[in-house]
């Protein structure tokens, strides 16, 4: 029987629960968040300086299916300045970034300002603060996933990010959880 959990990964873990690392072996890995049966998979990715709704899975047919390039996935992204809607409006047509060293145009996605900004819970690395300037809140929600590929969209708008957080898989939303919280579920719904 396939066991299935969603946690909010938090700031500088990676979405993994071994490393290959020869020279950095500090890192910090998902199992140290909690006990996790053999074969516990992570579904999809969050870079290690990202954080929110992870799913783990020890279904691998579950995972590829909602990695498969349909299942929405919704970031709230803090950026460096005050976006504007000709940028938003840039990022929703899709916009060039840099794949494996190759142009590559994003698909179409939702993008839109978010007036009021969102409460997460403080990060162990604090963002910088007023004192350099104004940022704001955005979400992002792609059905794609290209390496570090919210980061490149808003970078090359114009706007790098600060902050990311992932908020939404499909139908299975963060909503309150704290970092590091861990909820073991029936399934996914996606």
């Amino acid at each position: 029987m396939h066991r299935h959990f969603k946690i909010y990964k938090p700031y500088g873990y990676l979405s993994q629960f071994i490393t290959n690392q020869k020279t950095r072996r500090n890192k910090k890995l998902l199992g140290d968040l909690g006990e996790f049966p053999p074969g516990t998979m992570s579904v999809g990715r969050l870079d290690e300086d990202s954080e929110g709704l992870l799913l783990l899975t020890t279904d691998g047919k579950v995972s590829s299916e909602i990695t498969g390039g349909r299942v929405e996935k919704e970031y709230y992204v803090q950026v460096d300045g005050i976006i504007g809607e000709k940028e938003i409006q840039v990022m929703q047509t899709g916009v060039e970034i840099g794949i494996n060293g190759k142009k590559y145009i994003t698909q179409p996605c939702e993008a839109h300002k978010l007036h009021v900004p969102p409460i997460f819970p403080a990060r162990s690395k604090p963002i910088r603060d007023e004192r350099h300037g104004p940022t704001s809140w955005i979400s992002i929600t792609l059905t794609e996933g290209k390496f570090r590929q919210v980061k490149k969209m808003t970078a090359a708008v114009g706007y790098p990010t600060l902050r990311l957080v992932r908020v939404r898989i499909g139908n299975e939303k963060l909503g309150r959880m704290t970092a590091g919280e861990i909820i073991e579920t029936v399934g996914f719904s996606y």
